[in-house]
C-alpha cells in the first residue's frame, strides 16, 4: 500500500506526459465514441429493425439518461474503493452491453443494449476527470482537461466516419464489434500504464446518507454548481447538434452517409485548435475571462444558425457550427477546471455530479431536437443560443458570488 501511495505522489508532481494524456483521453472518449459512431448507420439500422429515424433517436436519449444517473453512483464508489476497480468493472459492463446491441433484432433490444453500454462506460468518462484531479492542480489540471477534451471531441467527430465506413462495408453490427474491442484495448493499457491513482489514505468511507449530503453540499456551493451548470449547458448545445445532424446534413442538405462522416471528422480540427489555445490564453488573460469569451463565441454560432435560412447551404451551416465549436473548445476545459479545482478530496463526487448535470442537459436537448416541430436548423440554433445565454448568466453570477 505504501508503494502505491508513493507512486501516486510521484505522479502528482511529474509533468503532464503523453502517456497520461493518452490514457485520460481514452477513458473520456470511449463514451462519446459509442454515442456518435452509429449516427450514420441510423437509416440502415432503422430499415433492418423496421423503425423510423425519429424512433432511432430513442437510442440516444436512453443512453444519455442512463449515463447521467450512473455517474451519481460511480463517483462515491470511486472515492471509497479507488478508481481502478470502477474503471475496469465499468468497461466490462460496457462490453456486455455492446454484445447485446450488436445482436439486437428489435428496437427494444437495441435500446436495452445501449442502456447497459451507458451504465458501464459512464465510469470511464466520469473517472477520467477525477483521475486528472488526483494527479494535477492549477494550470497542469487545466492543460490535462484541455487535452482530454480534445479527445472527447475527436471521438464524436471521427466516429461517424468510422461508423459510416463500417456500416457500408461490413454492416452496421460491425460498429458494435469495433467499440467492444476498443474497450478491451483501453482496459489493458489502463492497467499497464496508469492503474490506481486514489490511494487508500485519501479514500472516503461514504454511507448512503453521507453521499446525499455531500452531493447537496456541492449543489449549494456556488464555486462548483454555477460553472458546472454553465459548462453543462454549453455542452448540451453540442449534443443537440449530434441529434439534429442526420436530419440537417443527410435529409436537408443531401449529404451521403460517408460525406456526413467526413463533415464530422473535419470539425474535430476546430475543437483541437481551440483546446490547444485555451490553456495558453488562460495563462495570459485568466481562465475566467477566456471562459466568458468562449461562451460568447459559442452563443454567436447559435445566433448565426438561427438567423440563417431554415434550409441552409452547407457553407452557412459549417460557418455557424465552426463558430460554436471554437467557443465551446475554449470555454469547456477551463470552466471544468474552475468547477473542480477546489474539490480535490471529493474529485470523484464532483466529477460525477458534473457528469450527471452534463448528460442530463444532453438528454434534454437531444430530446428537444427530436420532438420539436420547427425546422431542424431553427430548432438547433434556438437550443444553442438559449443554452449559451443561460450559461453566460450563470458563469457571470459565479464571478459575483466569488
Amino acid at each position: 500500500m505504501t508503494t502505491a501511495v508513493a507512486n501516486t505522489q510521484a505522479q502528482a508532481v511529474q509533468p503532464l506526459t503523453g502517456r497520461i494524456v493518452a490514457l485520460l483521453a481514452g477513458l473520456a472518449a470511449i463514451g462519446m465514441l459509442s454515442t456518435n459512431i452509429i449516427l450514420p448507420a441510423f437509416p440502415l439500422i432503422g430499415e433492418a429493425l423496421g423503425v423510423s429515424a425519429r424512433e432511432m433517436g430513442l437510442t440516444l436519449s436512453s443512453y444519455f439518461i442512463t449515463f447521467a444517473l450512473g455517474q451519481l453512483i460511480v463517483g462515491p464508489l470511486a472515492d471509497r474503493y479507488g478508481r481502478q476497480k470502477l474503471v475496469l468493472g465499468g468497461l466490462a459492463i460496457f462490453v456486455v452491453g455492446t454484445v447485446i446491441g450488436g445482436l439486437a433484432t428489435s428496437l427494444e433490444v437495441l435500446i436495452a443494449g445501449r442502456v447497459v453500454q451507458a451504465l458501464g462506460v459512464c465510469a470511464a468518462s466520469v473517472l477520467s476527470r477525477a483521475i486528472a484531479r488526483d494527479l494535477f492542480e492549477g494550470e497542469a489540471l487545466a492543460r490535462a482537461l484541455s487535452l482530454t477534451m480534445i479527445a472527447t471531441a475527436a471521438a464524436p467527430g471521427f466516429s461517424p466516419l468510422a461508423g459510416s465506413l463500417l456500416s457500408v462495408t461490413l454492416g452496421w453490427r460491425a460498429i458494435f464489434i469495433l467499440v467492444g474491442l476498443a474497450a478491451v484495448v483501453l482496459a489493458f493499457f489502463y492497467v499497464r500504464g496508469l492503474g490506481e491513482t486514489h490511494p487508500a489514505d485519501r479514500r472516503a468511507p461514504h454511507s448512503a446518507t453521507s453521499v446525499v449530503l455531500a452531493y447537496a453540499r456541492l449543489a449549494r456551493d456556488s464555486r462548483f454548481i454555477l460553472p458546472a451548470l454553465s459548462m453543462s449547458l454549453l455542452l448540451s448545445g453540442l449534443f443537440a447538434s449530434f441529434a439534429a445532424a442526420p436530419a440537417i446534413l443527410m435529409k436537408g442538405i443531401g449529404l451521403t452517409s460517408l460525406q456526413t462522416g467526413l463533415y464530422f471528422a473535419s470539425t474535430v480540427f476546430v475543437v483541437f485548435a481551440a483546446g490547444m489555445a485555451a490553456p495558453r490564453l488562460a495563462h495570459r488573460h485568466g481562465a475566467g475571462a477566456i471562459t466568458i469569451l468562449g461562451i460568447a463565441c459559442a452563443m454567436a454560432g447559435g445566433g448565426l444558425l438561427l438567423a440563417g435560412s431554415a434550409d441552409p447551404s452547407l457553407g452557412w451551416y459549417a460557418i455557424s457550427m465552426v463558430t460554436f465549436l471554437w467557443g465551446m473548445g475554449l470555454a469547456n476545459p477551463l470552466g471544468t477546471a474552475i468547477a473542480m479545482g477546489p474539490f480535490g478530496k471529493e474529485a470523484g463526487m464532483a466529477s460525477a455530479l458534473l457528469g450527471f448535470i452534463s448528460m442530463g442537459a444532453a438528454a434534454l436537448t437531444t430530446w428537444l431536437a427530436s420532438v420539436l416541430t420547427f425546422a431542424p436548423v431553427t430548432t438547433l440554433g434556438g437550443i444553442q443560443l438559449i443554452a449559451c445565454l443561460v450559461a453566460m448568466v450563470l458563469f457571470l453570477l459565479r464571478g459575483r458570488s466569488g
